[in-house]
């Protein structure tokens, strides 16, 4: 079980903790540099504190970075152990990296031990090596070691930037403690990669390449500094001069002290955070691909990727200073990475394929299924909204386009106004009434037929009353009807959803909705149809309610309203959305009952007088709603503003703003010409 004393009974009362977060080489008791912050002198110690039972960290200098274990963890990962939710997440974080393989369940933990508890005796540990002392003289760069650098298109400007020198001389001690120099030459250069409290000696044609002075810690990596906050990509590489070859190029690159090393996942955490992609680069010889894919895989949390260069893995062609050496450029890395990331997203990209869109190919143009004016509403491939409130007509009006689907090619009916495409070769026209009974359903289909002059059911007409069954099962027979028509019939010429809001638990379920649009909208397209959605809410104004109602506004082609006129007898069609133009350029359409012909009729478009009448209330509206949040609005905020909430175009908007202006809805504010405020209140 995961708790604060079973983890310091395994990490030998939080000694293992310590050792595991503090690099470099320490000694219980003895003072060293303490680590969590830029420390100068060497105040502080880990010590075993016998009145609690456990070790613990004191630092002299600044008390604020003393405490146990756990506290030590948290520093290292930004968490607080005295808050609850914190210290979960940190034992969690000691037993992941110190692979204690305890329960992941926590148990409740007090913050302090109970006192009586009897102390251990502490694990003493080894005598650790001692910091190799060192001393360098430093020399300007000769025209050869410059060469040296420059083949591998590493800069002089990222020499210095790195802190790498040219040394003259090399003063330390070997294992023994035994004394010892080493000078530079033409044919045995000196560079050293100089660190905050060590020096790394590179010998590139030495038998020892590397040599190392002072205290070069556990956590050693090279080039972290020079990172950027955020980026694209980071490379870990086998080496330093693979970092400053990268660095050289513009990419961003790290490396730790060799390709076998242990890579911190803490360092890793918080790289993750920062970069898109973390990419192992290492040597393509026996020892770089092995180690290479061990990382992978101890890193694979962090979605840490692997890139094989395109070398031998001979001496010198095995890693990405040699690419460089061998004339690529940044382009052709470039080039390279886009096709290791192809590799990752080929399934991604093979699936986009389709999708591109050909300039020179274009798309055959969708037909138009339902129109007024010649102003589209339904298209195939789309959605059509139809909305209104109880009794206003909208079950009628709806019959009517399937009339118009259904009839003769050589009949003439009455469809309300309305222009619908012919379906000449018979394809299937689909009903699914999810709120009507199955009595007032039949009534319905019998005005459908009448209204076309037809005494018989067509048969690529199918009617289906969906009353009975749950919301999840409405959807499902949906779909799977519709792919069995579609090939039973040829296609699918036009589908009725009357009542889609009877597809959701609620209308302002936001994934639900979202998800039943997206659904319909994607069978709309896959069998090139129009689908008619009926959702019977009283629209606010310009806009449709609920989560439901906002994502059909956004799909649909169109949007249409069926709403009672200033005379209740007559209903008038009027259109909220027009994918193409504007909505209150739409004719309005007028329909009525007809007690003579038994149905409704159509009465013709209203008068302009009557649509302009229509547009100046529905912009009054709109401006209210936009300056009762604020007083002014810029022209740029306002045109904006109207885009967004009549879900238009920004020409459309602008024509808007010049109406209201015309109208006087809207003034300049003659103080500054760019802002505008309402005139009527």
């Amino acid at each position: 079980m995961l708790n604060k004393e079973e983890l310091l009974r395994k990490t030998n009362r939080g000694l293992d903790v310590f050792k595991h977060y503090i690099p470099g080489q320490w000694r219980i008791g003895r003072n060293f540099l303490n680590p969590l912050y830029e420390d100068k002198r060497a105040s502080c110690n880990v010590f075993f504190d016998r009145k609690n039972g456990y070790y613990r960290i004191k630092d002299f200098g600044n008390d604020d970075f003393s405490g146990d274990c756990f506290f030590y963890a948290g520093k290292q990962n930004g968490l607080d152990c005295n808050n609850p939710k914190d210290f979960i997440e940190i034992l969690q974080i000691i037993n992941r990296d110190l692979s204690l393989h305890l329960n992941d369940d926590v148990l409740p933990v007090k913050t302090t031990l109970p006192r009586n508890l009897s102390s251990p005796k502490p694990e003493i540990s080894a005598e650790p090596k001692k910091n190799k002392p060192y001393n360098i003289i430093q020399q300007n760069y000769t025209a050869k070691e410059s060469s040296f650098w420059v083949q591998y298109g590493v800069t002089a400007e990222v020499l210095k930037a790195y802190k790498v020198i040219s040394l003259k001389e090399y003063r330390s001690v070997n294992n023994e403690g035994k004394p010892f120099i080493l000078q530079s030459s033409e044919t045995e250069p000196l560079f050293g990669y100089i660190g905050k409290r060590c020096i790394k000696i590179y010998r590139p044609f030495s038998s020892i390449r590397f040599l190392y002075g002072g205290d070069i810690g556990e956590s050693y990596c090279f080039g972290l500094e020079h990172l950027p906050a955020k980026g694209d990509t980071l490379f870990i590489t086998g080496g330093e001069k693979d970092v400053l070859s990268l660095a050289s190029h513009r990419f961003y690159a790290i490396c730790f002290n060799s390709e076998t090393a242990n890579i911190p996942v803490t360092i890793i955490r918080r790289l993750s955070h920062r970069f898109k992609h973390i990419v192992l680069l290492y040597d393509v010889d026996k020892t770089g691909l092995e180690s290479s894919i061990k990382h992978q895989q101890q890193l694979s949390e962090f979605s840490v990727r692997r890139l094989v260069l395109p070398l031998s893995g001979e001496k010198t062609d095995k890693d990405i200073s040699d690419y460089f050496k061998a004339g690529n450029t940044r382009e052709h890395f470039l080039k390279l990475f886009l096709e290791f990331l192809d590799t990752i997203y080929s399934e991604t990209m093979a699936i986009l394929k389709p999708c591109e869109i050909d300039f020179n190919n274009p798309p055959i143009k969708a037909e138009m299924i339902i129109s007024i004016n010649d102003v589209p509403l339904g298209t195939q491939g789309n959605l059509l909204g139809i909305t209104g409130g109880e009794g206003t007509g909208k079950s009628n009006y709806v019959g009517c386009l399937i009339t118009g689907a259904i009839r003769n090619a050589n009949s003439t009916v009455d469809t309300l106004g309305t222009t619908i495409d012919t379906n000449n070769v018979n394809k299937a026209v689909l009903l699914y009434d999810t709120e009507q009974s199955e009595m007032q359903l039949y009534k319905n289909i019998s005005n459908i037929l009448r209204r076309g002059k037809q005494n018989t059911m067509v048969p690529c007409f199918k009617a289906y009353c969906l009353t009975s069954m749950s919301r999840k099962e409405r959807l499902q027979a949906i779909i799977q009807s519709m792919d069995r028509f579609y090939y039973q019939y040829g296609g699918i010429h036009m589908v009725v959803i009357d009542g889609i809001a009877d597809l959701v638990r609620g209308a302002n379920d936001e994934a639900e909705s979202i998800a039943v649009i997206d659904e319909l909208y994607r069978l709309a397209g896959i069998y090139k149809t129009c689908i008619v959605c009926v959702l019977h809410f009283i629209p606010n104004g310009m806009k449709l309610r609920g989560h439901l109602g906002s994502e059909l506004q956004r799909k649909a082609a169109a949007i249409l309203s069926i709403e009672r006129d200033e005379n209740p007898q007559i209903s008038v069609v009027k259109a909220l959305k027009v994918r193409d133009g504007s909505p209150l350029d739409v004719p309005l359409i007028q329909f009525a009952w007809d007690k003579e012909i038994g149905m409704h009729a159509y009465l013709g478009e209203k008068s302009k007088e009557d649509k302009e009448k229509r547009k100046e209330i529905e912009l009054i509206g709109i401006a209210r709603n936009i300056f009762s949040k604020q007083r002014y609005c810029t022209y740029v905020d306002l045109c904006e503003q109207i885009q967004l909430l009549l879900d238009v175009k920004e020409r459309t908007a602008k024509s808007y703003i010049k109406f209201m202006r015309e109208k006087d809805i809207i003034l300049k504010d003659p103080s500054n010409v760019s802002y505008f405020i309402i005139g009527h209140q």
